[in-house]
C-alpha cells in the first residue's frame, strides 16, 4: 500500500485550493497555513519544492504568492510524489540504496518489484486534475 506523507497531503490540499480560484489569484503559504490550520514551515517548504519543480510560479513582494504553472491535467500524481518524496519506493528492499536486513534471504523481492512497478504505472497515469476533481 502506498503511504502518502503529510508533505504530499499538504501539496494536494494547496493545489486543490489554488485550482478552485481564478488563475491569476496568488496564494501565499501563510494563507494556506491559516486556512487549513497546518504548520507554516512545512507548507512553505512544500510550496518551495513545487515551485522548484515548476508546478507553481512564485511572485515576490508584499502582494506576492504562488499561482499554478499550467494545467494540472499535464502532471501526474507520481511526478508530485517523486518531487516531494524521492524515489517513491515504499519497501526498504526497493529503495535506491537497497538496504534490507533480509537481502540474500528474501524470496519476495521480485513480486514486490512487480507490485511497485504497477503502482507507479497507475500513479503516472493519474493526473493531478483527475485526482483533485470532485467527481
Amino acid at each position: 500500500m502506498l503511504k502518502i506523507s503529510r508533505k504530499v497531503e499538504y501539496a494536494l490540499m494547496a493545489l486543490k485550493y489554488m485550482s478552485d480560484r481564478p488563475n491569476d489569484e496568488r496564494t501565499s503559504a501563510r494563507e494556506l497555513c491559516q486556512y487549513f490550520k497546518i504548520p507554516f514551515d512545512t507548507i512553505a517548504k512544500v510550496m518551495q519544492v513545487m515551485n522548484s519543480g515548476q508546478l507553481l510560479k512564485s511572485v515576490q513582494g508584499v502582494k506576492g504568492g504562488y499561482t499554478l504553472n499550467g494545467d494540472l491535467g499535464q502532471t501526474s500524481f507520481l511526478t508530485l510524489h517523486l518531487m516531494l518524496e524521492g524515489d517513491g519506493k515504499g519497501n526498504s528492499c526497493l529503495t535506491s540504496s537497497g538496504k534490507c536486513a533480509l537481502q540474500g534471504n528474501c524470496n519476495i523481492i521480485s513480486p514486490l518489484e512487480r507490485v511497485q512497478g504497477r503502482v507507479n504505472q497507475y500513479l503516472d497515469n493519474l493526473t493531478l486534475k483527475e485526482l483533485l476533481s470532485d467527481q
